[in-house]
């Protein structure tokens, strides 16, 4: 008999935890498990592909940021019909979720997998939410230590059901290649010019606000600058507003969502990250496996994949004009000197972060837990 796993996702559309998800699932399916995946909110854009590409990916289709029981019916008789050894959810309206769901129905195993080092966004209940429903999952784990060391320092989770189990990335997929940047940065009309990237979506949480004022400072001093932000989301505006605030229409380019991460990627000389919190971002790991020299805010879990001095610079977050400093210093550095720094960086990536690896981890969690509830 294959082992079944049930994944529920808050969302499957772009985000880099719904990117996890995915990849997981069809990973999984490759060793011969048996997977579905569920959505709350209605498919995306990724969860379509991959309900196209064969795997089993359905949706509760609640709306966003609305909770609605009459979908926990529904998910229930999901989960009687197909009787799943363990249901993996993710994130956290779906891990408080799946937690109730564990109460009313015969549930062998649940792990619960936040994706942030703060998943509260400021609101208290959430934190008494997670706090309060401990109780009802077998382990929770966390994409970054600096998340678990938080999570169990505030008491929503206990210590001995704790786990660190990071995001991965199939190595294969980013890569750095000459042709592909020439051909992109020929595409986007630029020459000399020094091409930042950031690719998140526009929320409180990425402060794109501190990442405008630290380019405007760097822009006065290097010239030759160019930002490209690639995203959607639901401050886009707000940020639009501040770039014509500074003047800077010319220089920062809105380019939407986009799926040519890794071209854009090879285009460019340096990723930017301003995140005011995380937990541990896919899109870095990308960005490292491209052998791209990375600045980014010292926040959750960034600082156990971005070696500092090494693969790229922190900077403390909310703070522009330290922020501004790193980015110069990276710039200053030859052509020679950030190639080499983006060699570290992939070669530090490819040792703890590729797929093999983390679903070897995972498997060995599945099984751990399935043997301890016989």
């Amino acid at each position: 008999m294959k082992l079944k796993i049930l994944f529920l996702s808050t969302s499957l559309d772009l985000g880099g935890a719904d990117k996890e998800v995915i990849k997981l699932g069809f990973n999984l399916v490759k060793r011969g498990y048996e997977v579905k995946l569920i959505s709350m909110t209605a498919l995306g854009i990724m969860g379509l592909e991959a309900q196209s590409q064969g795997l089993d990916v359905t949706s509760l289709n609640m709306p966003r940021g609305i909770p609605d029981i009459s979908v926990i019916p529904t998910f229930i008789n999901i989960v009687k019909d197909w009787k799943p050894h363990i249901i993996h959810s993710h994130m956290f309206h779906a891990n408080i979720f799946a937690r109730l769901i564990k109460l009313l129905s015969n549930v062998p195993v649940l792990i619960c997998t936040a994706q942030n080092i703060d998943e509260s966004h400021g609101q208290i209940w959430r934190n008494i939410a997670y706090r309060i429903s401990d109780f009802n999952c077998n382990i929770t784990t966390n994409v970054s230590q600096a998340g678990i060391e938080r999570y169990i320092k505030m008491g929503l989770i206990s210590r001995h059901k704790a786990r660190f189990i990071p995001n991965s990335i199939n190595i294969s997929e980013f890569y750095h290649c000459s042709e592909l940047r020439n051909k992109i940065r020929q595409e986007l009309s630029v020459t000399n010019q020094f091409i930042w990237l950031a690719v998140g979506r526009f929320s409180e949480q990425k402060d794109y606000p501190n990442m405008i004022r630290a380019f405007s400072s760097t822009l006065d001093k290097m010239p030759e600058t160019l930002l490209l932000i690639a995203g959607q989301g639901e401050l886009r505006t707000e940020v639009e507003n501040i770039v014509k605030l500074f003047s800077l229409e010319s220089n920062i380019k809105f380019l939407g969502p986009r799926r040519d991460i890794l071209a854009l990627m090879n285009a460019a000389d340096g990723y930017l990250m301003s995140s005011a919190w995380e937990g541990m971002p896919l899109v870095l790991l990308e960005a490292a496996a491209t052998q791209l020299p990375i600045v980014a805010t010292d926040v959750g879990g960034i600082k156990e994949t971005l070696l500092d001095g090494e693969s790229g610079f922190l900077a403390p977050p909310q703070n522009s004009e330290a922020l501004a400093i790193v980015m110069q210093k990276l710039m200053k550095m030859s052509d020679k000197e950030r190639l080499e720094m983006g060699k570290r960086g992939r070669k530090y990536i490819v040792s703890k972060y590729s797929t093999e690896k983390i679903i070897k981890k995972w498997e060995d969690l599945y099984f751990e837990l399935l043997e301890k509830n016989k």
